[in-house]
């Protein structure tokens, strides 16, 4: 399922003490020309967001952002939901702020704040394979497993120069293809990489990461009032604090919260 629109009004959610700079009439207008705040989520990446088991409904680190930026500008919020970040990308005309990670060629449609959070991107070899190290990956024969279009995968298609990428259409189908020996490795989210190797005895992640994935809040181009008002959103509720009880209420391990937007700029 590509996308599931649900519409709820915004809560309060983890809400913080700290207020944003007051909404404009332009700022509002930009953020949410229907009349509400249509927000994308994507739960291609487990860590920002999932669904409920119980109820479906979406949960997670980007729906609390989401929800703190409508408490603050008192819009009502309607959910679009999407398996994986490619369809929030091609879906582009169909929400006002979305949750993905932070790439070059996504930026060329939308315009992103600096990161909320930072994630590991890791790797997942088998028990057998002579690659020990990140650097060994990159050699000619070695087949990694990406998801389609994923962060990492924009990311390794820039930066492998020796590797084949093997794209797959979901996060299960690319541990999927590592597990049936289509692939030598097994490229995602630490997290997601961590459950793939709870279920392949003798498995091995390797040691640090091949890229961080910076997390942001993002608004279609030519917003550009928006996304002036999201850039200062997003270094307030890094410096509130807020944030970091959204990861800490999330229960996830394989988050943390992004340096602030100077910082980021010289870390580059």
């Amino acid at each position: 399922m590509r996308k599931i629109i649900v519409a709820l009004a915004g809560v309060v959610g983890l809400a913080s003490c700290a207020s944003a700079p007051r909404i404009s009439p332009a700022v509002r207008a930009e953020l949410a020309p229907t009349g509400k705040l249509r927000a994308g989520i994507n739960f291609g990446n487990g860590v920002v967001a999932t669904r409920d088991p119980v109820t479906g409904q979406a949960r997670g680190i980007a729906v609390e952002i989401a929800r703190e930026l409508a408490r603050r500008t008192g819009l009502e919020i309607e959910w679009v939901l999407y398996d994986q970040a490619r369809f929030v990308v091609d879906g582009v005309k169909a929400w006002d702020v979305a949750f993905l990670a932070i790439d070059p060629l996504r930026a060329e449609v939308v315009d992103f704040t600096a990161p909320y959070a930072e994630i590991e991107g890791t790797y997942l070899v088998p028990g057998g394979s002579p690659i020990r190290s990140v650097a060994d990956v990159d050699r000619d024969g070695v087949r990694v497993a990406v998801v389609a279009r994923s962060n990492y995968d924009l990311f390794l298609s820039r930066n492998l120069k020796r590797a084949q990428l093997v794209r797959v259409e979901t996060t299960q189908g690319s541990a999927d293809a590592f597990a049936t020996g289509k692939a030598d490795v097994l490229a995602g989210v630490k997290q997601r990489v961590n459950e793939a190797a709870a279920k392949i005895p003798g498995s091995r992640v390797l040691a640090g990461r091949f890229m961080a994935i910076r997390q942001a809040v993002c608004s279609p181009k030519g917003r550009d009032a928006a996304a002036r008002y999201l850039r200062e959103f997003v270094e307030d509720i890094k410096a509130s604090g807020f944030v970091a009880r959204a990861i800490a209420a999330s229960g996830v391990g394989d988050a943390k919260v992004a340096p602030t937007a100077s910082t980021d700029r010289a870390a580059r």
